[in-house]
Parts: C-alpha cells; sequence; structure tokens
C-alpha cells in the first residue's frame, strides 16, 4: 500500500539550490519512493537558531511511498549525512535538512518521529512552499494557505527562486 508523504527539505550552507536537487534526486533514486510534486524554491530568514546565518532555501515535495514512516526517516536521514549534515547547534546552519512534515493522515508521537512534524504548523518556510505546491492541502484538517498567513515567521519569506518579489508584495 502506497501513502502520500509531504517532505520538507531546507539548506543554508555550501551550493544550496544545487544540494535540494540533488536530495531530491537521491528520494526520487530509490525504487519504493516516487516525487509526485515538487515547489518552488523559497528563500527565507533563518527561524531560532544563532544570530547571523545566512538566508535559507526552503522547499516542500509530496512523494507516494510503500516504505513505513521510520524506514522513510532512516532513509533521508541518510540522504542528509550523504551531504555532511552535522548535528552540533540546534537550529543551527547546516547543508541540507530533510523533515518528514505528514506520512498519510497518521498520527504518532515516538521519540523518534512525530507526525505530523510537531512545528510544521507554525512555519510559513514549511506551509507557503507547500501552500504554492498545492493551493487546496490541508494539514489536520486546517488549509495550509491559512497557515502559513498567520505564521509568526510569515515576513521572513523573501521570495522564490526565480520569481521576483517587489516590497510589501504578499508571498
Amino acid at each position: 500500500m502506497t501513502v502520500d508523504s509531504i517532505i520538507a527539505l531546507g539548506s543554508n550552507l555550501g551550493e544550496s539550490q544545487d544540494t535540494l536537487a540533488r536530495a531530491i534526486a537521491a528520494l526520487a533514486g530509490n525504487v519504493k519512493i516516487t516525487v509526485e510534486a515538487t515547489s518552488p524554491i523559497a528563500v527565507t530568514e533563518p527561524v531560532g537558531g544563532p544570530e547571523g546565518q545566512p538566508d535559507y532555501l526552503n522547499q516542500v515535495i509530496r512523494v507516494s511511498t510503500d516504505m513505513s514512516p521510520f524506514a522513510l526517516l532512516r532513509f533521508c536521514q541518510g540522504i542528509e549525512e550523504d551531504f555532511h549534515r552535522v548535528r552540533t547547534i540546534r537550529w543551527g546552519p547546516r547543508t541540507l535538512d530533510i523533515d518528514i512534515v505528514t506520512f498519510g493522515n497518521l498520527f504518532m508521537d515516538e521519540p523518534e518521529l512525530s507526525l505530523p512534524h510537531p512545528r510544521a504548523a507554525e512555519r510559513a518556510f514549511v506551509l507557503a512552499p507547500w501552500a504554492r505546491m498545492d493551493p487546496d492541502a490541508l494539514l489536520d484538517g486546517q488549509p495550509v494557505v491559512d497557515l502559513a498567513a498567520r505564521a509568526e515567521d510569515r515576513n521572513g519569506i523573501r521570495g522564490y527562486l526565480g520569481e521576483t518579489i517587489t516590497p510589501g508584495q504578499s508571498t
């Protein structure tokens, strides 16, 4: 049985745009994962963590998979390791971050994995690109586009690669 899953990717160290593209290709390279849709890449201010970090590039994808949520998590963590992800500072700069946001309609709270992602409903850097990918998407029964409009970090979205954002324009 295949399940649709929303995955968020972010990077603010190295060649971030290339890193996101290569990470998505690595996900698609697994025979148990099909990439169904990709969002535009959002350029965002860092949320939390140390001051002075570079902007992030954030992207959201929808995949279908017949992997278990834990197998998908381990696979995503392996991709992070391939891109030299180091976990030393919480919300610190990183070459690649891959988070499972949703896994079908599964709700779980385990030490290794909580679904839906516990902070996804508050993070415009996840919600805004997701809403651009799928304007009708729901997270826990709420429209993702509405959650993005209410997120505290909504003004930290600086634009989308390939799109011109003028001052005062809503993303």
